[in-house]
């Protein structure tokens, strides 16, 4: 093998490398710099008795905003890159933490509303084949806006099919080891009797019933209506709970500041003011998950009942963006947030790498080329 042909060898080699750090490589890096927060034993709720205290807490991830790309929207080298991206954080999470339990917590698809039965299908398809979990591991999802589109514009066909696909109905409770998770879809809190929203309430109180007959609340309980273990819920839903705007939120993966003060819209942006109050009041959950903004958010209700906004899932809707790891008890819970490569700086690995290699073959190229001359000038 001549001169030039091992440089353009090391040159391939040296890119083969830099194509595996980027795409494979840096998801393992990163992610496994954050871990299971630990749980403190001073936050945990004397008023809860366990009925097993020896038993292990749950895990949990969270996650939102996937928006998997149709035929609308997105180039194709879009749509790869992009589910590239969300398959090699999610399985690599899956390898590092091992969650119990993944929620993901609306829009998983970016045009459910506006899609075909056939294309609808395929994009089911591609959600198992990208968000595919182990055996010891279930995986629950919310609807979202995109996927079955604002409350105005939902019709019985377009829930049925999300519903269906996803076993995903508009209220569901979630029980393990004692910790409840109460799924909800935000689109069907209007509160206007709408097909949808009327039997979202129902199954709110229902749940909201048996929490308290639980606890030893109430004169018209029955067995059924009693849980196992009495914990307070989790609320899992799209929308944030009402508030004015991002301009709250401090995080690192919060919104951009140029659109941070944007005073959100009821119904639209976040729940409306009257929804959240009503969820607080029935529920009296003791943490509050969701989505939607694609951006960070942290938040106090009522002096003691924390919510988190999770960002989008995708490079194409955040350029840091992260999910969050969760240990729960029936009596307490620890949450951390955990960061995701930064887009910006694998494309700049890929420039400042693909700029050493082209430097590289320019110098032994010039290298040889002066060896020639002076084989030519002294042979």
């Amino acid at each position: 093998m001549n001169y030039y042909n091992r440089c353009i060898l090391r040159a391939f080699f040296g890119l083969v490398t830099l194509f595996f750090y980027c795409e494979y490589a840096v998801h393992y890096l990163v992610i496994f710099q954050c871990g299971w927060p630990d749980l403190d034993a001073q936050k945990a709720d004397p008023a809860i008795l366990l009925n097993n205290a020896e038993e292990r807490p749950v895990k949990v991830m969270f996650l939102s905003d996937t928006h998997l790309l149709g035929s609308r929207n997105g180039h194709w080298f879009d749509k790869l890159k992009r589910e590239w991206q969300m398959y090699r954080a999610f399985q690599t999470a899956m390898t590092i933490h091992k969650p119990e339990l993944v929620f993901i917590l609306g829009d998983i698809f970016d045009e459910g509303l506006w899609c075909s039965s056939a294309e609808f299908d395929r994009y089911v398809a591609r959600f198992n084949s990208l968000f595919y979990i182990p055996q010891n591991t279930q995986l629950y999802v919310v609807a979202g806006n995109h996927d079955m589109g604002f409350h105005y514009k939902i019709i019985p066909y377009l829930n049925q099919r999300f519903v269906n696909a996803m076993n995903a109905p508009s209220v569901k409770r979630v029980s393990v080891r004692g910790n409840h998770f109460v799924l909800m879809n935000s689109m069907a809190l209007e509160g206007d009797g709408c097909f949808l929203c009327k039997p979202t309430e129902m199954a709110l109180n229902r749940i909201a019933k048996q929490l308290k007959c639980t606890k030893g609340i109430g004169s018209s309980c029955k067995s059924k209506d009693i849980l196992k273990q009495y914990s307070k819920p989790i609320l899992l839903q799209h929308y944030p709970m009402y508030r004015e705007s991002d301009e709250i939120c401090h995080e690192v993966d919060e919104a951009p500041a140029n659109i941070k003060s944007e005073k959100f819209r009821e119904r639209w942006e976040c729940l409306s003011k009257e929804a959240s109050e009503q969820l607080l009041d029935i529920m009296e959950p003791r943490l509050i998950v969701n989505g939607h903004t694609h951006h960070g958010c942290r938040r106090i209700h009522r002096e003691n009942i924390l919510e988190f906004t999770v960002p989008s899932f995708s490079w194409r809707n955040k350029n840091n963006p992260s999910f969050l790891l969760g240990v729960f008890t029936p009596n307490n819970y620890s949450v951390s947030k955990c960061y995701m490569p930064v887009e910006t700086t694998v494309i700049g690995i890929y420039i400042i790498g693909s700029i050493v290699v082209f430097l590289y073959l320019v110098l032994k190229a010039r290298r040889g080329f002066n060896y020639r001359r002076l084989v030519k000038l002294h042979p």
